[in-house]
């Protein structure tokens, strides 16, 4: 469809062209230095967590079902993390490894323990030559960047409104032994929002790898993070596998990064029994134990996933104003010209923003000349590299509300003078 720009006389295109420079203008002149870059929590919302660090004193009891907190001991964790890990994720604690606060760790070293020891006593993969992870893009930079740094080859896999397009993935996991991994957000998935369909994660399940050492990393980063309603459902991964009669194919992780303190919570990792124990192996001859103070303040604060969800309450009342105001900036200010779609989730921290082709890099530097700054463009992209210069991601959470609506005006001129600049390139 062509977009308004693109339907303009010359005439009224050079007019449009000549007000939004106007418009460039006066927002450079205002020294704007706004961020909306990651998809970090705002200080409102780790503010709802500080009551959470009166909860220990130096007359507290330290003992959780007779674990000592303050000393060695308990490698998965205490017992009740665990148990409160496990209930969120719905599975059996007895296959939960709580350790850490950063859920990016636990999957560094599981690749780690893949390219160095190997899996299910295949080769290590630093053995094998050539190695594949799957890439499902636009997704989570982080994840991309993990896998590279080990010199395996991200290869992207689409993504549609119900997940990773799982032909593709069926046809690269089922047919190339050197695909040993794929990426998963299955909720509220970083960027576009998307929640993985019955389908989808049934789909993954009933997956029949050439390679024994392939692994589903399931990142379930947002698994309550909902803002809007009753949000989305996600078909629990291990029901899917216990349906298809399969088994040591899923590593699922997840964290309270953005649920209490980023970088000073727990983190943890759950999987089949024997995957469960050979990564236990592996983790053993890393760390004697994990920081545990850290989790018994933890479960003395959320209590349960009922308290989880109270707590969750609190974050939407806080988030989702924002992404209300990107849904209303960016429809008001570009609904009616055709050149770009986004995302409406329903929980996360992120939307998914598609300008015209060739427009994404030139949005982001604009952007930035003008005061904001963004995901650098490409960046849910393996090696960076967007095949169309379409996607942005846009991460709303962190500014106040007037910043957020100052750097999404910002925004808008951005996309709107790089969209009439490329229908004037076109003629």
């Amino acid at each position: 469809m062509a977009s308004a720009y693109q339907k303009m006389t010359d005439a009224e295109l050079d007019a449009a062209l000549a007000d939004l420079e106007r418009q460039a203008d006066e927002l450079r002149a205002l020294n704007l230095k706004l961020d909306m870059a990651r998809g970090k929590p705002s200080p409102e919302q780790t503010a709802l967590s500080k009551p959470m660090l009166d909860l220990l004193t130096s007359e507290s009891d330290l003992s959780d079902q007779g674990v000592d907190a303050d000393n060695y001991g308990a490698p998965d964790g205490l017992p009740s993390a665990r148990a409160l890990a496990a209930e969120l994720l719905g599975v059996d604690a007895a296959n939960v490894s709580v350790m850490g606060s950063s859920s990016l760790n636990l999957m560094y070293e599981c690749v780690l323990h893949g390219y160095i020891h190997g899996i299910a006593g295949e080769k290590p993969w630093c053995q094998q030559g050539e190695v594949k992870f799957l890439c499902p893009a636009p997704g989570y930079d982080r994840h991309f960047t993990v896998t590279e740094s080990f010199g395996i080859q991200n290869v992207p896999v689409p993504m549609r409104e119900d997940g990773p397009d799982m032909d593709v993935v069926r046809e690269y996991v089922e047919k190339d032994a050197t695909v040993k991994g794929i990426w998963c957000v299955p909720k509220y998935a970083n960027p576009t929002g998307v929640t993985y369909s019955d389908e989808v994660v049934r789909a993954f399940a009933a997956l029949k790898p050439a390679a024994p050492d392939f692994r589903i990393f399931w990142d379930n980063a947002y698994a309550v993070h909902t803002f809007e309603g009753e949000g989305d459902e996600l078909m629990n991964i291990f029901d899917a596998l216990a349906e298809a009669g399969a088994e040591n194919r899923v590593y699922e992780f997840a964290s309270t990064a953005k649920v209490t303190f980023p970088s000073s919570g727990m983190a943890w990792v759950t999987a089949s029994p024997a995957d469960m124990a050979e990564l236990r192996g592996a983790f053993a001859a890393m760390r004697v134990s994990p920081e545990k103070i850290s989790q018994l303040a933890h479960v003395r604060f959320l209590k349960d996933a009922a308290g989880v969800a109270e707590h969750m309450k609190k974050h939407a009342a806080l988030v989702a104003p924002r992404f209300a105001l990107v849904e209303k900036k960016l429809t008001d200010g570009l609904a009616d010209l055709d050149v770009a779609t986004w995302t409406h989730p329903k929980g996360g921290y992120f939307v998914s923003f598609e300008g015209p082709e060739g427009s994404a890099k030139a949005i982001v530097a604009l952007a930035k000349e003008l005061g904001v700054t963004l995901t650098p463009a490409g960046a849910p992209w393996p090696y960076g590299r967007d095949p169309r210069d379409t996607n942005i991601r846009i991460a709303p959470t962190y500014p106040s509300l007037d910043e957020l609506g100052q750097a999404l005006d910002v925004f808008v001129v951005a996309v709107k003078l790089v969209s009439a600049r490329l229908a004037k390139a076109e003629r």
